[in-house]
């Protein structure tokens, strides 16, 4: 590269006078963009979804499919609340601890690095199961994972999602539900430039307040147990795909498919799951007696 002098002189040679420097304005926010994610088979936005799809390079000792190109702003969520247990998308046992995410797009058993765009910590994920259910969210953390990122006491944050191949190291420590190797913070400068592109929060987005009064609990009879309806729905895939990230069940009313969770023993049992439910963003969840005869 010439140097500042050497410039100067070839400019003087050519008869050209040096242009008086103009005042700039200096912006230190840089500028990102953000890769928009490989077109996916319709399949791979399904509650069971496969492991790896057109378009996607497998990761390197992950044993999974990753959307290489695939980074995205939005919402997260958190769930895990009373779901121990339950079967997820990708066929294991959903475990409250573990690091793990629901993503619509993401193959499931895949990778992705979650940054706060708060804070600018950043954790590895593994996509285990499909969500959010509600519409406008980017990706739902386990709370094991919300709580390793630090926004497990807020119902909503604002994160960046990038796909990633994890080290051998990484994904085994996933696999034995350790934490990765941390990630160094993202630069504030960048966390701006990243939140300018988040999207607007709409209704549908944000959760929903707490209700006023607390329900009546049902008072079940001896050997009767209880059951958690999350919501209902005009669409029947759609009940279809949020029974199975609760590990509930689909019961047709009419025009309406019903979702509901259980049966459940105790009544303590079946508020843990409704609270989840609210939590998730189905404030109208509600507790109901399993009605006679039924298992």
């Amino acid at each position: 590269m010439p140097s500042h002098v050497s410039l100067i002189a070839a400019l003087a040679l050519s008869g050209s006078a040096p242009v008086a420097a103009q005042p700039q304005v200096v912006d230190d926010v840089p500028a990102v963009t953000l890769r928009a994610p490989t077109p996916l088979p319709p399949e791979a936005g399904t509650p069971t979804g496969p492991s790896a799809t057109a378009g996607a390079t497998a990761g390197a000792g992950a044993g999974a499919g990753t959307i290489a190109s695939y980074d995205a702003v939005g919402y997260a969520s958190w769930y895990g609340d009373g779901l121990e247990g339950q079967p997820t998308a990708s066929g294991a046992p959903f475990a409250n601890a573990r690091i793990t995410a629901a993503h619509r797009a993401l193959p499931l058993g895949s990778h992705a690095e979650v940054t706060s765009l708060d804070t600018g910590r950043t954790i590895l994920v593994r996509i285990t199961d499909r969500g959010p259910a509600v519409a406008g969210r980017e990706i739902d953390l386990s709370t094991g994972a919300a709580r390793l990122l630090g926004v497990a006491d807020r119902p909503l944050a604002a994160v960046r999602v990038r796909s990633m191949t994890p080290s051998l190291a990484d994904a085994a420590a996933l696999d034995r539900g350790e934490a990765a190797s941390p990630r160094l913070d993202t630069p504030d400068a960048v966390l701006r430039a990243l939140r300018r592109q988040l999207p607007a929060v709409t209704p549908a987005t944000r959760p929903p307040p707490p209700r006023a009064t607390p329900m009546a609990a049902p008072s079940p009879r001896p050997g009767q147990g209880l059951l958690v309806q999350v919501a209902a729905f005009s669409s029947e895939p759609r009940a279809i795909e949020v029974a199975r990230s609760f590990g509930g069940e689909v019961e047709p009313a009419g025009a309406i498919w019903r979702v509901r969770v259980g049966p459940f023993a105790t009544l303590a049992e079946a508020q843990r799951t409704r609270d989840a439910a609210v939590a998730r963003g189905y404030g109208d969840a509600s507790i109901l007696l399993q009605p006679s005869g039924a298992r």
